[in-house]
C-alpha cells in the first residue's frame, strides 16, 4: 500500500492524469493477470436501431471542452486489499485504489466499479474521470472484483462490491469517509454490477464475508452503459451480432448461460427481477452509437425503475459509443464521456444525492 500526493504527480494543472481506457469490451486481459489468458472477443455491431429517447434526455456534448484536473490536492492510497476471495480453487486478493481530497472533514464516498465483459477489471481504469470526481469533493475508491476467469459468477461479483462497501464503512476513519453517504458508479459490466448491488439491498444471498456488522446499502447509483438481461444484450443490433452474442462464452457463463431458446438459465441474474421499490436514486447514461451493449438495455432498467416509482434519470449521448475505445483505434470515442457537460451531470447528481 502506498500513500502519495496526487497533486505532486500530475501533469500540468490543466491536465487530468491518464490511465488505461474505460469501457473495455471482453477480450482484454484481466488486471494483474501475469501471463496469457483466454481471449474473449465479442463482435462490434454493424448497425444499431434508433435509440428510444421518449423517457430520457438526449444531449449532444461538446467534445472539444474536456475536463481538467489539478486544482485540488488529492491523496492516493493504492493497492489496499479488502478481501482474499475464493478463486479457481484458491484465493485471490481483491484490491482497491483510493483518491482522497486533501481537505479537512469527512467526504462522501463514491465506489467505482470498472467494466471488462466479466473477464477483466482494472481498478486503474478511468483515472482521469475518477480524479475529476475526487477533486469535486468525494473520496473515490476503484475496486477489483472476481470475473469468469476466476471461476466466479455474477453473484460473486455482487458480493465483492458489497464487501468493498462494508470494508470502506468499517475503515471510514482511515480515509476521511462520511460513511452515511455512499454512491456506486459502474461502467459496462461494472454498470450491471452496481445496479445489481443496489437492487439486492437486504438480500443475505449477496452479503457475505467480512465486516458484516456494517451495511452495504448505498444512497445513489451511476450506471454507465451497463447491460441488464444478457439474453437480449444485442437486441438493437444487426442479426450477425445477435447471433454471435448468443454463442457460449465466459461472459454468458458468468450470468448462468442461456437456454436453447435463448432465455436466461438463472433469472436472478437480471436486475429487474430484484425490483422491490425504495431503491436509491439512479443516474443512467448510454450512447446512441454503442456497438457493444444495446442502448435498449439501459432503457429497460430506467423504465422499470420509473414505473416502480423510484428516482431514475437517463441521459442518451448522441453519437457516443461504448466508453473509451482507444484500444480499438478509435481515439475520439472517449471524448464523449470525458467532457465537462457529461462529467458535470455526474458530479451534480452525486452532490444532490449525497448531500
Amino acid at each position: 500500500m502506498s500513500l502519495t500526493d496526487a497533486a505532486g504527480q500530475n501533469p500540468p494543472a490543466s491536465a487530468c492524469p491518464t490511465s488505461s481506457p474505460t469501457g473495455h469490451p471482453p477480450g482484454a486481459p484481466p488486471a494483474g493477470a501475469g501471463g496469457p489468458v483466454r481471449m474473449v472477443q465479442l463482435p462490434l455491431a454493424k448497425t444499431i436501431a434508433p435509440a428510444d429517447a421518449s423517457t430520457s434526455t438526449l444531449i449532444k456534448p461538446d467534445i472539444s471542452v474536456q475536463i481538467s484536473c489539478g486544482k485540488t490536492a488529492i491523496k492516493t492510497v493504492n493497492d489496499v486489499t479488502f478481501v482474499d476471495a475464493a478463486a479457481n480453487g484458491g484465493t485471490r486478493p481483491l484490491r482497491m485504489d483510493i483518491l482522497i481530497p486533501d481537505a479537512a472533514g469527512k467526504h462522501p464516498l463514491v465506489i467505482y466499479v470498472p467494466g471488462g465483459g466479466f473477464v477483466r477489471n482494472g481498478k486503474e481504469d478511468a483515472l482521469n474521470l475518477r480524479t475529476f470526481v475526487a477533486e469535486a469533493g468525494f473520496v473515490v475508491a476503484s475496486i477489483n472484483y472476481r470475473t469468469a476467469l476466476d471461476g466466479a459468477t455474477y453473484a460473486d461479483g455482487v458480493a465483492d462490491v458489497k464487501q468493498a462497501i462494508r470494508f470502506l464503512r468499517a475503515h471510514a476513519g482511515d480515509y476521511g469517509i462520511d460513511a452515511g453517504h455512499v454512491a456506486i458508479w459502474g461502467e459496462s459490466a461494472g454498470g450491471y454490477l452496481v445496479a445489481m448491488t443496489a437492487l439486492t439491498d437486504g438480500d443475505p444471498t449477496y452479503d457475505r464475508g467480512a465486516n458484516l456488522d456494517q451495511n452495504s446499502k448505498v444512497q445513489a447509483v451511476v450506471d454507465k452503459f451497463g447491460p441488464t438481461d444478457l439474453s437480449t444484450v444485442a437486441a438493437d443490433f444487426d442479426e450477425d451480432a445477435q447471433r454471435d452474442y448468443r454463442r457460449p462464452s465466459p461472459t454468458l457463463a458468468y450470468i448462468g448461460g442461456l437456454t436453447p431458446d435463448g432465455k436466461l438459465v438463472d433469472p436472478a441474474s437480471d436486475p429487474l427481477n430484484h425490483m422491490k421499490g425504495s431503491t436509491p436514486p439512479f443516474l443512467i447514461l448510454h450512447g446512441t452509437r454503442d456497438r457493444l451493449i444495446s442502448p435498449g438495455q439501459s432503457l429497460r432498467l430506467h423504465n422499470a425503475l420509473s414505473a416502480a416509482g423510484d428516482d431514475s434519470t437517463r441521459y442518451l449521448l448522441e453519437g457516443a459509443d461504448h466508453g473509451d475505445l482507444a484500444f480499438l483505434g478509435d481515439i475520439e470515442a472517449g471524448l464523449h464521456w470525458s467532457n465537462t457537460e457529461v462529467m458535470g451531470v455526474i458530479v451534480d447528481f452525486l452532490r444532490a444525492k449525497l448531500r
